[in-house]
């Protein structure tokens, strides 16, 4: 079995294969994962842990499958750069707070902490996980942690009652395939398939339908808070990396995509980026009667990326920026 046919495997054990086969052919993907053998390095299943997640992005976001379409029938490929989540600092029930829900399973496949980012207007911290074996080819996570000690009374007791009975969606197989991981750098084959469901269902949504009142509550002081509120850990965002973003964005505007209006640049001067601003998202809410009511609500992105190499390393510089991630976010918010 060929390394691209034992990545199309781990892949379609999450997706299917059809989908994978759609999903894999429209990625960059670096030939150093190819190998042979039943045996899958933690380099595999991280990318086929982000194709899934950037297959499920593409089915939530409308904008992002068009882009994604017009790439396909240009006969080019997206390089994925990164994926973004946002997590709870407060009390979340079973499923441990904030980046440490998902550094349990990042570290095993291989991720290392590679920046911390204030987002002090936004009650949030920015933690980004870089890949050790393949920093520049498998995607990075940036994973966003909303304090909610920062947050009012009335908000810190509408995240509570939202957020602090969720559930862990790790179960025992997953954990011990993470164990096997995190010790060898690899594990079979036959294990990878069976956990990376369970994987790819971590980033989802592990609470219950929110009350209408609390969202809103939420919503008032961080409307960052209440888009965890509707749509949990899933990809907030996920990110092509592109040669010139700005030019991009430009032929994008023309073409009728909801761009964002600007571009963002790094203080250091080598990371621009841009989004489509969020689509909607219908969920349901619990009224105080036990009724339920649906309410449309920002949905997740796609984002756009330009790193300019390092001058003093050469290499692509693969950090991110406080300031550009503020004016990112912008985009899931409501006027």
């Amino acid at each position: 079995m060929s390394g691209a046919d034992l990545l199309h495997r781990l892949t379609a054990a999450a997706l299917g294969e059809d989908r994978t086969r759609e999903v894999l052919s429209l990625l960059e993907i670096d030939s150093r994962l190819s190998g042979d053998g039943e045996i899958a390095s933690r380099a595999q299943v991280a990318m086929a842990l982000n194709a899934a997640l950037y297959a499920d992005l593409l089915d939530r976001v409308p904008s992002a499958a068009r882009y994604a379409a017009d790439v396909r029938a240009k006969g080019a490929r997206i390089t994925f750069d990164h994926g973004a989540l946002r997590t709870i600092d407060g009390p979340t029930g079973a499923l441990p707070p904030a980046a440490l829900a998902f550094s349990r399973i990042l570290e095993p496949l291989g991720y290392e902490m590679a920046g911390v980012y204030p987002l002090p207007r936004l009650h949030m911290t920015g933690r980004a996980f870089a890949h050790r074996d393949m920093p520049e080819s498998i995607p990075q996570f940036f994973v966003s942690e909303l304090h909610v000690a920062e947050l009012p009374p009335a908000a810190r007791d509408a995240a509570l009652r939202i957020f602090g009975q969720s559930r862990d969606p790790l179960d025992a197989f997953v954990r011990d395939a993470l164990t096997l991981l995190a010790r060898d750098g690899a594990c079979a084959a036959e294990i990878a398939d069976a956990a990376l469901p369970g994987l790819v269902r971590a980033f989802g949504c592990h609470h219950d339908v929110p009350r209408l009142d609390d969202y809103e509550t939420l919503r008032e002081t961080s409307q960052e808070a209440a888009w965890i509120a509707t749509e949990g850990n899933a990809f907030n965002h996920g990110t092509d990396r592109v040669d010139d973003v700005t030019a991009l964005a430009e032929r994008l505007t023309r073409e009728g995509f909801p761009m964002k209006p600007t571009v963002e640049h790094s203080a250091n001067g080598h990371i621009h980026q841009t989004a489509f601003l969020a689509d909607k998202a219908t969920r349901r809410f619990l009224l105080p009667d036990g009724r339920s009511i649906q309410r449309d609500v920002p949905g997740s992105f796609y984002e756009f990326i330009t790193r300019d190499r390092d001058p003093v390393t050469g290499g692509i510089d693969l950090t991110f920026d406080s300031g550009n991630a503020t004016g990112i976010f912008a985009v899931t918010r409501t006027p």
